[in-house]
């Protein structure tokens, strides 16, 4: 029995789940947080990425068992349920980002926590951090300007991301 905080519960997974599952398939399998989506399964697209303790992985190579103890955020834990959508979301929707739309909550869970760690980025590392996440739909431009637009959002409020 594994015992993980995901989006701030404390959820028991069954026994009948081998603790060397990766965590994307606990998520969307066992839990059904479908949010996070599967893209490749070996680490190349990030289509999977969440946060654990805050920092962005890609949930397809991380054990579950290795998560036992942390703090896993994926894109449904990012705003509180009725809550408003957060800086990063509402740049998504604002600047168009998503074309097909399915690695995008990947990329915003990159985003955030890009920008939780750097408030103004530059183009130069919003490109460098956000490599790891593929776009098959080619919205880079619009992932970037989304971004900077975050991020003022978030200088001019105080709020989070």
């Amino acid at each position: 029995m594994l015992s993980l905080n995901v989006n701030g519960q404390t959820l028991e997974v069954g026994e009948d789940v081998d603790p060397k599952t990766p965590l994307l398939w606990v998520l969307r399998d066992t839990l059904g947080l479908v949010g996070t989506k599967y893209g490749c399964g070996v680490g190349q697209c990030s289509a999977c990425t969440v946060h654990l303790n805050g920092v962005a992985i890609q949930s397809c190579q991380v054990p579950a068992e290795s998560a036992v103890g942390q703090r896993i955020t994926t894109i449904e834990g990012l705003s509180a349920p009725g809550a408003t959508l957060t800086a990063v979301q509402q740049a998504w929707v604002e600047e168009d980002v998503p074309q097909c739309g399915y690695c995008q909550a990947g990329q915003i869970m990159r985003a955030t926590a890009l920008l939780a760690r750097l408030p103004k980025p530059t183009d130069a590392q919003i490109d460098n951090d956000m490599a790891a996440n593929i776009c098959r739909c080619g919205t880079y431009t619009r992932i970037r300007k989304a971004i900077h637009s975050a991020a003022a959002k978030i200088a001019k409020t105080g709020g989070a991301s």
